[in-house]
């Protein structure tokens, strides 16, 4: 309408994300552990709709990037970290399932939403076109998120989780919330570096897939192709979530990654249609999973009281990252004089994502490490038997054994009463992992404190609390 070159206005998307990723990092956490999310998804609509408005009106590039900069608070407030704080209450066993379909619904709109807001534009204009648009969304959400998103009671649970370990969880006094201790973390830095990488080649790619496949392929075939890249990423979560809670979630990213990879290499290689089209669907499959798996990740690793929080910061990170995907991918293009070299680049970033997450499947973190200094001292000294009953043996004790966390079957350290009589149900030896506390077979807890010593367990009938 107003003559401005893509290369003017792609800048604004980027700023959009990077706009959007700012309160995702800071405040979006924070905000619904203590405004919920009814109020927050709502006020989420309204910029949302406040921006899209201030759009028709806009003459000038700069009240382009005005109206993007509005919008990117209702991204903040209703992007993947929202729809995570927002389901991740609400489940726990059948979590990863339950996020993998609520996902879904960006998906779904995609494919819904975008030839009907095209329509509307066609047959009413810009400015008209805009405003239905609009005015249908606060129509639909603001209904809906006041009368669904209410905080959940204490005593409520999923049909798999049970309400009495809920309500024994909910009891125990969440640890302290440390920003930069938790931007150090190793897990942490596990999660949003390869996922930022992914998504980074991810994001550049679906921009140009067009660009890429139209010169090969026809432009009506390659619209073809991008519909069945966005018809695979809905049948890809659908499979995820059946198998995502049964298995560990960095196997599933890692195997994620390495299909993407795959598709990749058959997009940057060949130039025959079928094998084109193959390749859009393989990458399609892993496209939704890229998106809806960190959060997942997040919920085994860390505590339940600090999830909205870090699960921010790890969209965030992403976000900000992936929101110069497109203008790499086009500046490699421009610089080569063709899509091979950013292909290969996206398909380097997909097998270092890939490699990274296989990394940390293969290097969990020993007994020793998780111990603060004194428990490291006295396990390097040799004082190992801190619990001199033949009921229970020290965790840093080569007797003890490998088991999988009874909520979670991530990996973890099993005291020898539990690893020889099959109860693998025994605290996850991560502090953080969990909410630090998991049930045994026989009903009692680990109870963590600051001092693993001070740890009482008596899964077998033994009461003895551990004593140097």
């Amino acid at each position: 309408r107003e003559g401005w070159s893509t290369a003017e206005l792609s800048p604004a998307i980027t700023c959009y994300y990077i706009l959007g990723a700012t309160p995702i990092f800071f405040w979006v956490g924070p905000l619904f552990d203590r405004l919920g999310a009814r109020a927050v998804v709502i006020g989420g609509a309204l910029a949302m709709a406040s921006g899209v408005m201030l759009l028709p009106p806009a003459e000038r590039l700069w009240q382009v990037y005005a109206a993007f900069a509005v919008m990117s608070l209702g991204w903040a407030t209703m992007s993947g970290a929202a729809l995570n704080i927002i389901v991740a209450p609400w489940f726990d066993r059948r979590r990863g399932r339950e996020v993998s379909w609520a996902l879904n619904g960006a998906s779904t709109g995609g494919i819904v939403f975008a030839p009907l807001l095209t329509s509307l534009i066609a047959r009413f204009g810009f400015s008209r076109g805009i405003a239905v648009c609009a005015a249908t969304m606060l129509a639909l959400l603001v209904p809906v998120a006041a009368l669904v998103l209410r905080p959940k009671r204490r005593e409520e649970s999923d049909a798999g989780d049970g309400a009495a370990e809920g309500s024994r969880l909910a009891a125990r006094e969440p640890p302290g919330w440390r920003l930069g201790a938790t931007l150090r973390q190793r897990g942490f830095i596990g999660i949003s570096l390869p996922f930022a990488l992914g998504l980074t080649a991810q994001v550049g790619f679906l921009t140009h897939q067009m660009g890429y496949l139209a010169p090969l392929i026809g432009t009506g075939a390659a619209g073809w192709a991008i519909g069945a890249t966005a018809f695979a990423a809905i049948l890809g979560r659908i499979a995820t979530g059946f198998i995502v809670d049964h298995v560990d979630r960095r196997a599933v990213s890692c195997a994620n990654f390495l299909v993407q990879a795959l598709a990749m290499t058959i997009l940057a290689t060949t130039s025959d249609a079928w094998a084109l089209f193959l390749g859009c669907v393989l990458f399609g499959l892993g496209v939704g999973n890229v998106v809806s798996l960190p959060g997942l990740i997040v919920q085994r690793e860390f505590p339940r009281e600090h999830f909205s929080r870090v699960v921010s910061l790890v969209v965030a990170i992403n976000q900000f990252t992936f929101a110069f995907g497109p203008s790499l991918l086009g500046e490699i293009e421009y610089l080569s004089g063709g899509y091979g070299a950013a292909l290969l680049a996206c398909l380097a970033m997909q097998v270092i994502a890939g490699k990274g997450i296989a990394r940390f499947l293969r290097h969990w973190p020993s007994t020793a490490a998780m111990l603060s200094g004194r428990e490291r001292i006295a396990a390097r000294t040799g004082e190992r038997r801190w619990d001199r009953s033949p009921a229970s043996k020290s965790w840093s004790s080569p007797a003890s054994g490998r088991g999988r966390c009874a909520r979670c079957s991530s990996p973890i350290w099993v005291p020898r009463c539990c690893a020889s009589t099959g109860r693998a149900e025994a605290i996850s030896a991560f502090r953080a992992h969990c909410a630090t506390t998991s049930y045994c077979a026989g009903g009692d807890a680990w109870r963590s404190t600051s001092n693993i010593r001070t740890a009482r367990h008596s899964p077998c009938g033994s009461s003895s609390a551990p004593t140097r």
